[in-house]
């Protein structure tokens, strides 16, 4: 049986399109997630730290907050960190990234990241993982069952799409699209 031309030519471009997807998407900097995982707890803590030291010494009234109010008080200021962290991320990626410019041409949109891409949502679910960390600590202090549900579901979403390579595209527009609100 014989095979045309074309078809084999066909067969070939997919087989390119498929090595080309595994090479640089799949298997490009495996080692990115895990450390940037790492840096966001890491950094969740020192932006603890922070606010709790920066909150000492310019608000009088953070000296009458009992331990909880005090915690809760920490932890929204790594919440504001990680808000202004990535709103600039996707508006990076967004506007002035050509991660997701039309002349690129490796592929559909959606399939395309970057180091820096990958280390971002790195660090969110480094950020997930340690708020949801002192959610349970302090469970139902800082947030009810609500709380654990919504960050379970953002770390499990966050990590398929860091380790996956996949979307990157569609989360920066949605990160980028909360800004509005």
């Amino acid at each position: 049986m014989a095979v045309s031309k074309e078809t084999v030519m066909a067969i070939k471009s997919y087989q390119n399109q498929a090595e080309n997807l595994v090479k640089n998407h799949l298997l490009s900097d495996p080692i990115i997630p895990y450390t940037s995982i790492v840096a966001g707890m890491l950094v969740c803590k020192v932006i603890y730290n922070l606010t709790q030291l920066f909150s000492a010494l310019y608000f009088k009234s953070y000296a009458c907050l009992n331990r909880v109010q005090r915690i809760e008080w920490n932890n929204r200021g790594i919440s504001t960190v990680h808000a202004f962290f990535i709103a600039a991320m996707s508006l990076y990626f967004v506007f002035w990234s050509d991660l997701y410019a039309d002349y690129q041409t490796n592929g559909y949109v959606t399939f395309r990241n970057s180091t820096l891409s990958t280390f971002t949502l790195g660090v969110s679910v480094g950020y997930f993982i340690a708020d949801l960390a002192m959610i349970l600590w302090l469970y139902p202090s800082l947030g009810g069952i609500e709380y654990v549900v919504h960050h379970s579901l953002q770390e499990s979403r966050l990590l398929m799409l860091c380790f996956r390579g996949k979307a990157n595209f569609i989360l920066s527009w949605s990160l980028y699209l909360k800004l509005q609100h």
